[in-house]
């Protein structure tokens, strides 16, 4: 049984099970508050859950893509909770659980799954199909590219069905980390996946001096 949390779109916090599924699923949308609410989320899993945080086996992060901040968020909390009760941080890609939702409602074939980096940019996925557990299969790393190139013919996924990225679901982000479990299969890199590099970056002459 496993405690997933993202934050990478809005926040969204689950509890799953690989026989019983999404047990527990809270989430909202707003992008600007995810340090206010995500504790909350996290209580309101486990009690609908009805399970002692001792029955987690595991806490899944959503590794992204998503904005610097957000994205920080849900993995420092995800890591945090899993350092408390002595279980693994299980990183999954964000990104594999939009995958994964669109094929386990019927989707079959090539998929591209895009979110907006903003500053006129995306950051997108590519995956051939979904195999005998239901699990998207990714071609390659995720990248950044421009919405153009996306529909040039010599962009290497160019007419596949694209899927634009705007929520997650941690329910079916625990379930990729359960299907993958179960499988066998490694897990993606522990390694956050930003939109973007903050803006604001150390000044090469040193901190200012204070008068």
């Amino acid at each position: 049984m496993l405690l997933a949390i993202d934050t990478s779109a809005g926040t969204s916090v689950a509890v799953v099970d690989l026989t019983q599924g999404v047990i527990a699923e809270r989430g909202i949308p707003d992008t600007m508050r995810h340090a206010e609410v995500v504790g909350r989320l996290i209580q309101e899993c486990l009690t609908e859950a009805g399970i002692p945080v001792t029955a987690l086996s595991g806490v899944v992060g959503g590794m992204g893509p998503g904005p610097f901040t957000g994205l920080r968020v849900g993995i420092a909390a995800a890591r945090v909770f899993a350092l408390g009760i002595g279980r693994p941080l299980v990183p999954v890609i964000s990104h594999d659980a939009i995958a994964y939702g669109h094929y386990r409602t019927g989707h079959t074939g090539p998929l591209l799954v895009v979110t907006d980096a903003r500053r006129r940019e995306v950051y997108w996925s590519a995956y051939s199909g979904a195999d005998a557990a239901t699990l998207p299969v990714r071609i390659g790393p995720p990248a950044l590219a421009k919405p153009a190139e996306l529909l040039e013919d010599d962009f290497a996924h160019a007419g596949m069905p694209r899927l634009d990225a705007t929520t997650i679901s941690a329910g079916d982000l625990g379930m990729v980390a359960e299907l993958t479990f179960a499988a066998g299969r490694p897990f993606a890199a522990d390694d956050a996946l930003y939109l973007r590099s903050p803006d604001v970056t150390v000044s090469k002459n040193g901190p200012k001096r204070v008068s």
